[in-house]
């Protein structure tokens, strides 16, 4: 019965009153990108972009955005969507946050388009799997996009409705992705920050349907 009532606990989400309060103070973390050498939190060159994404375990899910061709400033991994002010990894599994884990993208939007990191999103998850990410189960892998702009929103939105309609055609069921603006990215500890490139033969637990998200790629010549 415990083991059950745990696993329930971590598919469901705490209210703002029944959340662990947090801290103040941002955590420690890395100071730098592992792969580039950029800062991890900035400040960042005038004229790039945020985007933040959720895909399950963010290690793998930070992967696929440095490893995108063009346009990538810098990522880091995190936490957002919760209430948990500053929340530690522990925390945040515990189920007490409502935060998922998250990976912060910064973008030149003159080489890459947002639309491109949507595609990357879609095509590198099952958006589909409410609180969990194949084997990976709790609110913290849940599938999220949370947009910095008015324009990222409306086109997060959008592409969800593009990509659910290519789920359908396929028998999925209905994307259960959360799509919000204007919400907080907590920077995770610094062992987790580029974790696959520190440790290659690392856990990545992603899995995408095999179902191609039929938007622009965006990208245009460096």
């Amino acid at each position: 019965m415990y083991l059950i009532d745990m696993f329930n606990k971590k598919l469901k989400m705490p209210t703002a009153e029944t959340a662990l309060a947090g801290r103040a103070a941002p955590l420690p973390t890395a100071e730098t990108h592992f792969v580039n050498g950029r800062k991890l939190a900035g400040p960042y060159p005038e004229g790039l972009e945020t985007a933040i994404f959720g895909l399950g375990c963010f290690w793998g899910a930070e992967r696929k955005f440095w490893q995108l061709p063009a346009g990538i400033w810098v990522t880091a991994v995190g936490y957002a969507g919760g209430y948990t002010e500053n929340p530690t990894y522990q925390e945040t599994c515990g189920g007490m946050t409502g935060h998922t884990e998250a990976v912060l993208v910064v973008y030149d939007p003159k080489i890459v388009s947002y639309a491109e990191l949507l595609k990357t999103f879609w095509e590198n998850h099952d958006p589909t799997q409410g609180m969990r990410q194949g084997n990976d189960v709790g609110t913290q892998y849940r599938s999220a996009i949370y947009a910095t702009t008015d324009e990222q929103l409306s086109e997060a939105k959008a592409s969800a409705e593009v990509y659910g309609a290519a789920l359908a055609a396929r028998n999925f069921g209905p994307v259960t992705t959360e799509i919000r603006k204007d919400v907080p990215f907590y920077f995770a500890e610094a062992y987790h920050q580029q974790y696959l490139a520190k440790n290659p033969g690392g856990y990545c637990g992603l899995g995408g349907t095999g179902v191609s998200c039929a938007i622009g790629t965006g990208v245009t010549a460096a």
